[in-house]
């Protein structure tokens, strides 16, 4: 498990509108491509400088596709960047407003202290 390379994928596709509505109807295809493409990108070089070993595991690529932020918060995804990423693909679906922030809450209101270490 790459706790690294989930952030990567979530701080990614949060930073591009297009790829958030990508990922918003298309979720299978998007970590698909994603990983076939970007995963090995090293951040901030050149697009020809890549690493060769970074892919998800089965259980991450699962909560990936599923948009399960819970499963991702117990792997160790930062929780600030789950969120983020999350009320841009969701938010909009809930007309109350903070209605999307308090259901996130809740389905995470489960899990105790001491949390997931989320240090890359």
């Amino acid at each position: 498990m790459s706790k690294y390379l989930l952030n990567k994928f979530l701080f990614t596709v949060d930073r591009d509108p297009e790829l958030v509505e990508r990922y918003r109807t298309e979720p299978e295809a998007t970590v698909t491509w994603w990983e076939e493409t970007q995963a090995n990108r090293i951040l901030g070089c050149i697009d020809d400088e890549r690493s060769t070993w970074l892919a998800f595991t089965d259980e991450e690529r699962r909560a990936l596709r599923e948009h399960d932020h819970v499963a991702l918060f117990g792997m160790g995804a930062h929780p600030f960047l789950t969120l983020t990423l999350f009320i841009a693909l969701f938010e909009r679906d809930h007309p109350e407003p903070m209605s999307y922030q308090r259901g996130y809450a809740e389905a995470l209101a489960h899990i105790a202290l001491p949390y997931p270490d989320i240090a890359t």
